[in-house]
């Protein structure tokens, strides 16, 4: 049934409304820098992929800098697995070898960066690609794991060859670009001490980043809606001090204590607010910028008058 006119202008009048209501949340992000990391499932869904495109081009078009550090742990997997590279673990965790580093670069710097970068040219953006290895953007050094062996129970050192924990960050290159119409879309490695190339986890990556360019935002994209608590519902936003209390009582475990660890650390660095979001959802960002409520947990150093995510 084609739609009345009252229905068409009912549908004009809601969109436009939802337009003027973004404006606050638009003006607080204006001229501001914001880092999103993007990873987890939504980079294999063409139509999340798209949607995420279109939220970057459209946040940069309203005057805010966003900075795309991706990861791109799956697409590594299914390279390794055809070319039939077996790894090694210690303690749990995947030792990288030579001939691995060579294919995460290949994929990280190569395919799925410009994957990334055709994305959101294609929505009318101007993405440029880049890894920590350009302009000396991040310099790293060989991570190092405890662990203790099952069979002697004695700590040992886990060498995790080449992995890399950020060192130094020099933003210049960044700021370079954000302060044109480009878009950067960072890759996660580094160069190591004798110049090689370290493969960084991209949340740690994207932390150390913020960090450097004093970023509004750090946007960490998961495949989870958040931090839940424990009758699993949605936790909206936390100070540092109660992260650090549900991590020490039990209701953040896992692999996200890292993760909120790392948020903490980040925003005692100066970085005034970082957000869980699950990337699965459409428009995430947008959601998360320019809306009232947002779109996963907020974390920041105390709690704001307001709940609403764009209180001055």
């Amino acid at each position: 049934m084609t739609p009345g006119i009252a229905e068409v202008l009912a549908s004009v009048h809601a969109k436009a409304k939802v337009l003027s209501e973004a404006l606050p949340y638009m003006q607080r992000y204006d001229r501001q820098t914001v880092v999103v990391k993007y990873g987890g499932h939504a980079m294999g869904d063409p139509g999340l992929a798209a949607d995420f495109a279109r939220d970057i081009v459209l946040i940069k078009q309203a005057g805010v800098n966003p900075v795309v550090v991706h990861g791109g742990g799956p697409q590594i997997g299914l390279l390794l697995d055809r070319l039939n590279i077996r790894s090694e673990f210690k303690g749990g965790l995947r030792v990288t070898d030579r001939a691995t580093v060579e294919v995460v670069e290949m994929v990280l710097a190569g395919s799925v960066n410009k994957e990334i970068v055709t994305a959101i040219n294609s929505q009318g953006g101007k993405a440029v690609g880049i890894s920590g290895k350009d302009a000396n953007l991040m310099r790293a050094k060989r991570l190092e794991r405890r662990w203790r062996d099952p069979t002697s129970n004695i700590e040992q050192i886990a060498d995790l060859g080449f992995v890399g924990d950020p060192a130094a960050v020099d933003p210049h290159i960044i700021d370079v670009i954000i302060q044109s119409d480009l878009i950067p879309v960072v890759a996660p490695i580094g160069l190591g001490p004798d110049g090689e190339t370290l493969n960084i986890n991209a949340d740690t990556f994207a932390a150390a980043l913020a960090s450097a360019l004093k970023a509004k935002r750090l946007l960490l994209l998961t495949d989870v809606e958040g931090v839940l608590d424990r009758k699993g519902a949605l936790i909206k936003s936390l100070t540092t001090a109660e992260a650090q209390a549900l991590i020490d009582d039990g209701t953040i475990s896992g692999g996200m204590i890292p993760k909120i660890e790392s948020c903490i650390d980040v925003i005692a660095e100066g970085v005034e607010g970082v957000v869980i979001i699950n990337g699965k959802v459409p428009h995430a960002v947008l959601l998360e910028l320019f809306t009232e409520h947002g779109a996963g947990t907020l974390i920041e150093q105390r709690r704001r008058k307001s709940v609403a995510r764009g209180a001055q």
